[in-house]
């Protein structure tokens, strides 16, 4: 997976790092595997797979899965939404405005990166903390709930799915918490 090599390379470039993983980016983690660099796992509304899960399987049950369309040329795209139900679905907690710049970044992705399984759960044995958003209509709660249960602590915050977008000083509150985790393990 392209997105996991990368983030392999950029810890290679770092000393001691807190590694933050959203929605999908939990499934780079886990395929990154263990790396010296990493001092602790922060994941937001994601997914923490087991060796052989993909990332389409795990979303496979949820109850309003998000609509996801294949572009034909290798790559899967959000389906039919547009700037207001993208913004009532994943950004609710915010003005329009803001719903509308989200959207206009949204892009397609690499169909590999859902339908390949992980090689690897490189969150097995690291520090981690997940954080749950309770009003993510995106990401059911119980799903959240599942893969926070395997990490090693886990919070939930008043938000929608994109909290570092509506609420960052409530992440910026859980990573400052986070300073020093390391040297009170014991």
């Amino acid at each position: 997976m392209a997105d996991a090599a990368a983030l392999r390379a950029a810890l290679d470039d770092v000393g001691p790092a807190i590694v933050v993983g959203h929605s999908y980016g939990g499934t780079v983690i886990a395929e990154c595997g263990a790396h010296p660099a990493i001092e602790h796992l922060l994941y937001v509304s994601s997914y923490l797979p087991d060796v052989g899960q993909a990332q389409g399987m795990i979303m496979s049950g949820e109850p309003d899965p998000v609509s996801i369309g294949d572009n034909g040329d290798g790559t899967l795209s959000v389906a039919g939404y547009d700037a207001s139900s993208f913004g009532a679905r994943f950004l609710q907690d915010v003005d329009c405005d803001t719903q509308r710049h989200a959207w206009a970044r949204v892009t397609s992705q690499a169909a590999s990166a859902f339908m390949t399984p992980t090689s690897s759960a490189g969150w097995r044995g690291v520090d981690s903390t997940y954080i749950i958003c309770g009003q993510d209509r995106s990401t059911s709660l119980a799903l959240q709930r599942h893969h926070a249960d395997k990490a090693t602590r886990s919070v939930q915050l008043p938000t929608g799915h994109h909290p570092f977008i509506t609420r960052p000083d409530l992440i910026v509150e859980q990573i400052s918490a986070l300073s020093g985790v390391g040297d009170r393990r014991g």
